[in-house]
């Protein structure tokens, strides 16, 4: 029996894989790819989507603009997968897929976790070090 992969674990592996470097998302997918049963691409597009946001102080959610986002759906065996990322790199979201695809059916899950999870900590302190950069601007004022 194949071993599946959870809906939050999935939230987690689209949004590190989002955000991480293509040409690495790229090369990993590549690598499992020729292991894999076959991969049919369902769509594999750009587009634009509305960007919305949530009014700190009355709640209210509006459309702050649009963005352009890349976005791969693909098949295997009778599982299908996601990609999406902003920008107009196709390659990025096909390999987002792979790599999602690769996880619905049960495929190499130990591999995507790790590399997912190294991706992960690389962000957390790229993050890190730009909010102490930020934090060493700020300035504090009396207000009367």
């Amino acid at each position: 029996m194949k071993e599946h992969y959870q809906a939050n674990q999935q939230s987690r592996l689209l949004s590190v894989l989002s955000t991480a470097p293509a040409a690495e998302v790229s090369t990993f997918a590549d690598q499992l790819l020729a292991n894999l049963p076959e991969v049919k691409v369902i769509e594999n597009r750009t587009g634009l989507v509305m960007v919305p946001y949530t009014d700190t102080r009355k709640g209210a959610t509006f459309h702050m603009g649009e963005t352009l986002i890349a976005e791969a759906r693909v098949s295997m065996e009778s599982d299908e997968g996601y990609g999406a990322c902003m920008g107009r790199d196709t390659q990025h979201a096909l390999a987002i897929a792979v790599l999602d695809v690769a996880c619905q059916s049960g495929h190499f899950l130990a591999e995507i976790e790790h590399f997912v999870t190294e991706q992960e900590a690389i962000q957390n302190q790229d993050e890190e070090t730009l909010l102490k950069k930020v934090e060493s601007t700020r300035v504090e004022m009396e207000t009367y």
